[in-house]
């Protein structure tokens, strides 16, 4: 068997394009006037789709000129507040309008209105958006990404803007994407001699807090670089050649979009730099006889028995994720299983080594004085 350590067979970086059902977000004049949307994704994730997709939340700035009367121009461009975060609601027409009876109206044939939207809302984010001081954008500050996957959200954006006169019938396109990295963890093994199974997943080290810029569509990662372990559990799965998710019920995870600097194993084994790594929990026998391999056994009481069943078991992470693209992690067993978790005991330790190997050595016959003639009348010789 190889000394490769768990081989990372394949991270793809996909960008999901949106179906060919999907319509375009349009903003439209109803009869009475009244702004609604009808949004569509411009990318596709797990989270968030078009059939998903039930409230947005919009905000509206329109500009103003100002009179300059020494020079008789006009000068001092500015924006002004329509309406600020404001939800719409689908209708069964699949338009979203104002929530809660509001009705918001275009404005003059030629004045220009810039729309900002996104979803899910504020509270859901766990973070406030700002309107910029000249309202010529707005900024989602310092979000931090749940700690459990299970309250990860998949942010969506979208930017537009349009006129009565121009968009009153043909509408304004308004199409959102996704903001965050979508990350799945899968595991197989075709190694005969060893039986794997796996009841969690970790990402390990990534940062997890930005500010996110409506006009650039661009994060800024906080300062600090905290990072963070993002870790799932899911039912006993036996390792097979078919690669199988190990993301459980929470399902995939939705992580801040950077560039990974990987977990010196070897050098730093504790981890102090804090950084990138995938696990898996996992429980590794020998197939013929049952034998624990992993997690090791008790050896200082010289029991041989293991004192846990799962342990975790790792391999470095490095690359870029960029926001909008789902990222899937193929972690294959068949000719190893990496090292021991930088959170576990003896971290960096490599779980598998090499199979067991003999060097075989037949000395030379030594020649002695055995050519003597022995009588067998004596009473010995």
């Amino acid at each position: 068997m190889k000394k490769t350590p768990l081989f990372l067979i394949a991270m793809s970086a996909i960008a999901l394009a949106s179906c060919s059902e999907d319509e375009p977000v349009s903003v439209r004049q109803a009869t009475n006037e009244a702004i609604s949307f009808r949004p569509a994704m411009g990318t596709r994730a797990s989270e968030t789709t078009n059939a998903n997709l039930d409230k947005i939340f919009v905000t509206a700035v329109y500009g103003d000129s100002t009179l300059d009367s020494s020079t008789s121009k006009m000068s001092g461009f500015k924006y002004s507040m329509y309406f600020d975060n404001t939800e719409f609601d689908k209708g069964a027409d699949s338009f979203f309008t104002a929530a809660n009876g509001k009705e918001y109206t275009w404005l003059a044939p030629d004045q220009q209105i810039n729309f900002f939207a996104y979803s899910p809302s504020q509270d859901d984010l766990g973070a406030d958006i700002i309107m910029k001081e000249d309202n010529t954008g707005m900024t989602l500050e310092s979000f931090a990404v749940p700690e459990n996957i299970a309250d990860q959200v998949d942010f969506i954006t979208a930017n537009a803007s349009g006129t009565r006169k121009i968009n009153e019938t043909s509408g304004v396109e308004l199409t959102f994407d996704h903001r965050l990295a979508q990350i799945e963890l899968r595991a197989k093994s075709e190694n005969d001699n060893y039986t794997y199974k796996v009841i969690g997943a970790r990402i390990g080290r990534p940062q997890y807090m930005g500010t996110f810029d409506f006009n650039t569509n661009e994060w800024t990662l906080d300062d600090w670089h905290d990072t963070a372990v993002y870790t799932s559990a899911c039912d006993t799965t036996t390792l097979s050649s078919t690669p199988v998710s190990i993301m459980g019920a929470d399902g995939n995870a939705m992580l801040m979009p950077q560039t990974l600097t990987p977990w010196d194993s070897t050098g730093d084994p504790d981890n102090v730099a804090r950084e990138a790594y995938l696990s898996v929990l996992v429980n590794i026998t020998r197939t013929d006889n049952g034998m624990q391999i992993y997690p090791f056994a008790d050896e200082s009481k010289y029991t041989f028995k293991p004192v846990r069943e799962y342990g975790w078991a790792s391999i470095p992470l490095s690359g870029t994720w960029e926001q909008g693209k789902k990222y899937i992690y193929t972690l294959d067993f068949t000719n190893g299983a990496g090292c021991i978790d930088p959170d576990d005991p003896n971290p960096g330790t490599k779980i598998i080594g090499g199979p067991i190997k003999f060097t075989v050595k037949v000395n030379d016959w030594v020649e002695t004085n055995s050519d003597k003639v022995y009588d067998m009348n004596a009473d010995k010789i």
